[in-house]
């Protein structure tokens, strides 16, 4: 590990990601499901969106090529990032994205903060856990001089009480890896090793945690540079809710929901008789707590306003009712039951059906949706149907719904395909960025490469076997013919209803 990192994992690259939670539309609606005012940006809205912890700017381009008139900037310690997403974002031809190396410890009092315009949105995915104290209090800092009023913040972190049983096992693997004179990667590789080899043994207080058992049953499909970065950084730390809270109150910042929509609906993530418990309190720093040990989640995705307008459960379904969702499934595929924190909730067929088939032919409005006249069942609680939805990823928010595909966007998408091809698994979800949506598209790496083909004339299944045999190591043909075909019959549909392409 390099000695300027002061602890944090500099000597090898984060992986390339996108997570919901950071998209501005999804920041917006769990405010509303929060009860508090927020307008989900539309049209040739002016956004000023900023990242923190940006690793290698995969998400902050992907929005920039989404939506054109916003302004996005993007934030990391590591120069090595840094360098990265300024080449791509060249290559990519983004001109509405910039990126910042800086110390979060003491950027808020750097010259260079100065280029960073009051932001609308914020996103701190992977960083407050990670961080020591001193860049904690920075970011608060920098969040308190470049949070407009008003403005919405989105921050990641690894949770207690549900990390506490593997507290010890994260101090033992980054011990004795380190151990070991070699990369971060290698390092976490070893230090896994041995907490197999403590297992084996029956180390008492390994053996107890649920977390070790699922985190060693699933070691082999986890890269080792998120490994790394995960559990290597000296100062990794899982947090409770309240005192993440009360480090965001130096910034006038005000928790108001869950990024993770499904959590803002009690009835879907607790029982009856938690429900009880929780709601003898009107604090919801204590409501969160009793949550959090009633449910396990081990990573939060909180949303924090800075100056949060409470609405009335009327002005959001009104806010709700004029929200424009696409598809992100065919609707064949329809769930009749979706497994939620609280246990399996079976989805009312004449009520979804109806309104999932209107949806194949492109967005429409949720008041729309509810008066569809074949649709039975309660035609007033938008928030329940955007939550079910929208909340279990099976549709997504859309800005612009008559939008054309963008050549911005596609050139990007294109740019991601070439580059990613050699270097991530095929499978691995990530996005496509669409001017329509706003934000990005569900895509695997698969799906982008297959986008880049078929926009180059070389999109059927012959030409795309042969793409592949060049470009990488084909070991299984008979079995690539078949996902290739799963693609270009039902995942291309729906990215050109989402207008990718």
């Amino acid at each position: 590990m390099s000695d300027w990192g002061g602890g944090y994992v500099t000597d090898i690259a984060y992986t390339t990601g996108w997570y919901r939670q950071q998209s501005p539309s999804i920041i917006a609606l769990a405010c509303l499901l929060g009860g508090a005012a927020a307008s989900i940006p539309t049209g040739d809205d002016a956004v000023n969106y900023l990242e923190l912890g940006c690793g290698n700017g995969f998400g902050a381009m992907l929005l920039a090529a989404s939506n054109p008139a916003w302004r996005v900037t993007a934030v990391d310690f590591n120069p090595a990032h840094i360098a990265a997403a300024r080449n791509w974002a060249a290559e990519a031809g983004l001109t509405n994205v910039s990126f910042l190396e800086a110390d979060l410890a003491t950027l808020a009092t750097d010259a260079a903060a100065r280029c960073i315009p009051e932001a609308d949105f914020v996103s701190m995915h992977g960083l407050w856990s990670w961080i020591p104290p001193a860049v904690q209090a920075g970011v608060v800092r920098l969040l308190r001089d470049k949070v407009r009023p008003g403005g919405a913040v989105h921050v990641s972190y690894n949770a207690l009480p549900a990390w506490s049983n593997a507290v010890g096992m994260a101090r033992v693997l980054r011990t004795i890896g380190r151990q070991h004179v070699a990369r971060s990667d290698r390092q976490a590789e070893e230090g896994f090793k041995f907490i197999r080899e403590m297992l084996a043994a029956g180390a008492v207080q390994l053996k107890r945690s649920e977390i070790v058992k699922v985190l060693m049953e699933k070691l082999d499909e986890l890269p080792s540079i998120y490994l790394a970065h995960e559990y290597m950084n000296d100062s990794w730390a899982p947090c409770f809710m309240a005192d993440v809270a009360a480090a965001l109150a130096g910034a006038k910042l005000e928790w108001v929901a869950s990024a993770s929509l499904i959590e803002n609906f009690p009835v879907l993530t607790l029982s009856e008789e938690q429900r009880a418990l929780v709601n003898r309190f009107d604090d919801p720093l204590v409501r969160e707590l009793i949550k959090d040990h009633c449910i396990d989640r081990l990573l939060r995705h909180d949303v924090y306003v800075r100056g949060a307008r409470r609405i009335s459960a009327h002005q959001r379904d009104a806010a709700l009712m004029d929200l424009s969702i696409g598809l992100n499934i065919r609707p064949k595929d329809l769930p009749l039951e979706a497994e939620m924190p609280a246990g399996r909730a079976e989805l009312n067929p004449k009520f979804y059906r109806p309104i999932v088939g209107a949806l194949a032919d492109g967005p429409r409005r949720i008041g729309d949706l509810l008066q569809l006249p074949e649709v039975e069942g309660k035609r007033d609680n938008p928030a329940e149907l955007v939550g079910i939805l929208v909340g279990s990823e099976l549709a997504e928010p859309v800005a612009r719904p008559d939008a054309p595909p963008l050549a911005a966007a596609q050139r990007f998408n294109r740019v991601a395909a070439r580059r990613l091809v050699q270097t991530e698994p095929m499978s691995r979800p990530l996005g496509a960025a669409s001017h329509r949506l706003g934000t990005a598209a569900p895509a695997s790496v698969l799906d982008l490469v297959v986008m880049d083909r078929t926009l180059e004339g070389a999109g059927s299944i012959d030409d795309l076997l042969a793409f592949f045999n060049d470009a990488i190591t084909v070991t299984d043909e008979a079995r690539l013919r078949t996902v290739l075909t799963a693609c270009i019959d039902h995942r291309l549909p729906r990215l050109r209803a989402s207008g990718v392409l």
